[in-house]
C-alpha cells in the first residue's frame, strides 16, 4: 500500500523528490503518512479534496482485498 501511495503522489507533484511515505501500525489499523513539499500540496490534495479522497478510495479497495483498515494522513 505503501508503494501505491508513493507512485500516485510522485505522479502527480513537481518535486518527486520530496515525496516520503511511511506506514505505522496503530490499533489494528494501517496509517500511511504522506509527506509532499508544501508547494505541491494544493496537487496532491485537490480542488475540494477530490484528489484526496480518490487516493484513499484506491486505498479502501487494495485494504478490503487484504482484511486490512488503512487511513491515509497527509503532511
Amino acid at each position: 500500500m505503501k508503494e501505491l501511495v508513493e507512485y500516485v503522489a510522485k505522479s502527480l507533484v513537481d518535486d518527486p523528490a520530496a515525496v516520503s511515505v511511511t506506514e505505522h501500525f496503530r490499533r489494528g489499523a494501517v496509517i500511511v503518512e504522506l509527506r509532499v513539499a508544501p508547494g505541491d500540496m494544493g496537487r496532491v490534495i485537490g480542488k475540494e479534496g477530490r484528489v484526496a479522497n480518490a487516493i484513499r478510495a484506491l486505498l479502501r479497495v487494495a485494504a478490503a482485498r487484504s482484511g486490512k483498515r488503512i487511513v491515509l494522513d497527509i503532511n
